[in-house]
């Protein structure tokens, strides 16, 4: 019985397929590859040592049909694609890391903000070869974030292999519900403000051009230029990322796609108004920048409304399409290559940074004792001078270099464009 079903489904596919080859020249089915898959189907559920269902074979296929495209396409199981949209929403279950595949294993794209990923100090790149002492080799993307994904205060041990260390490094992290807070603002000193984009969600591009708001009517400060921090930033919903860099651009293209559908090919265009008037802003990025972060910085970068330090980002220059089917499930399929308005793919390059600034750990030197004025008994005192803390003006240096060289820069910026 279980055979005749399977002969009357190959079946339908031969008879598409030799329909479509009278019809057109060549034939959109091969057939030979056809019966090829006819007879490994066959063969699986003859001699395979455990019996396999003809359902789950054939989802198998489906899901290694994707999975062969791309590292981004992905067959999503119902539970995957709830997932998907928890997490588009700010709020999941998990560890809080994007991942994606590389040579058969799961690849740390980006650990989001204050999670436990990123408390524990996995970092951008970190290839995982375990999951709790199972190796994930030629493990699907799916089955992987499944393991990943679990109760609040489970524990969950990941081994990495990280670039110019030793040897395979174990983090051992209790799992959280991960609430991504998209935007975060501050000022950095008097004048100069710093707004961190953690991800590009469903309401991300409304609490920039609040965070803008609120720092633009501080009354106690008066903005004279902005560092936008996408570093570690995996990227997320391209609309999004097009409303923030439209917030910042008078005119002109922002991003465009390509794709071989009409509804792939778009050009996306700046409105009229800049939130900031033209303040100098820095944007910084690194190798955890990824996809829609890779826009608002491409699309800043080339129509010079800011300069970009850090290092070169993720090179994901591709836009994928959620299609849901008709039982709960969907795919995941890219559809498109984005563009820069230059006309720059960086599709497996990454935005290159105007200045090339790496992140370093940095050591106080340790100061010898030296007189000076200020050491000399019953010295005078600058008239309308406030002590400053030596401390507070290291601390940034030392803590965050790159953040640190942003900052100057922006004042330098700032310094040379005033009238």
């Amino acid at each position: 019985m279980k055979k005749t079903r399977l002969l009357m489904f190959l079946a339908v596919l031969l008879g598409s397929g030799l329909r479509a080859a009278e019809e057109s020249t060549p034939a959109r089915l091969p057939l030979d590859e056809l019966q090829l898959f006819a007879q490994v189907f066959e063969q699986i559920r003859s001699s395979y040592v455990e019996e396999i269902d003809d359902k789950t074979l054939l989802e198998n296929a489906i899901v290694g049909l994707l999975a062969e495209l791309d590292p981004h396409s992905a067959f999503l199981r119902e539970e995957s694609f709830l997932e998907l949209q928890e997490q588009t929403s700010g709020e999941f279950g998990g560890i809080g890391i994007e991942v994606g595949v590389e040579n058969g294993f799961i690849k740390i794209i980006s650990p989001i903000d204050d999670t436990p990923a990123s408390r524990a100090g996995l970092e951008p790149g970190d290839i995982i070869i375990k999951l709790n002492d199972e190796s994930v080799q030629g493990m699907g993307l799916d089955e992987a974030i499944d393991i990943m994904r679990g109760e609040k205060g489970t524990e969950l041990t990941i081994t990495v292999a990280r670039e110019n260390s030793d040897g395979p490094l174990d983090f051992t992290l209790t799992r959280d519900i991960i609430k991504v807070v998209s935007v975060r603002n501050r000022w950095l000193e008097p004048g100069y403000a710093y707004v961190r984009v953690a991800q590009f969600q469903n309401n991300t591009a409304v609490e920039f051009t609040k965070a803008l708001s609120k720092l633009k009517k501080d009354q106690d400060n008066e903005l004279k230029g902005l560092i936008i921090d996408l570093r570690n930033n995996p990227g997320g919903l391209l609309p999004a990322s097009v409303e923030i860099a439209d917030a910042l651009i008078e005119e002109g293209v922002i991003v465009s796609t390509e794709g071989r559908t009409p509804s792939s090919n778009q050009k996306f265009m700046a409105t009229p108004g800049d939130e900031l008037a033209g303040l100098p802003i820095v944007v910084l990025i690194n190798s955890g920048s990824a996809s829609a972060s890779e826009i608002v910085a491409g699309a800043l970068q080339d129509h010079r409304r800011a300069v970009v330090i850090g290092t070169e980002s993720f090179g994901k220059g591709s836009v994928q399409k959620v299609l849901p089917l008709d039982d709960g499930r969907a795919i995941k399929l890219t559809t498109a290559r984005y563009f820069t308005p230059s006309g720059r793919s960086i599709q497996a390059m990454g935005i290159k940074p105007d200045i090339e600034v790496e992140q370093v750990e940095i050591r106080t030197r340790k100061k010898l004792p030296r007189l000076r004025e200020q050491n000399l008994a019953h010295h005078l005192e600058q008239e309308g001078s406030k002590k400053k803390s030596s401390d507070d003006e290291a601390s940034l240096e030392v803590t965050d270099n790159q953040l640190y060289v942003a900052l100057n820069l922006l004042k330098g910026i700032d310094l040379l464009t005033k009238k």
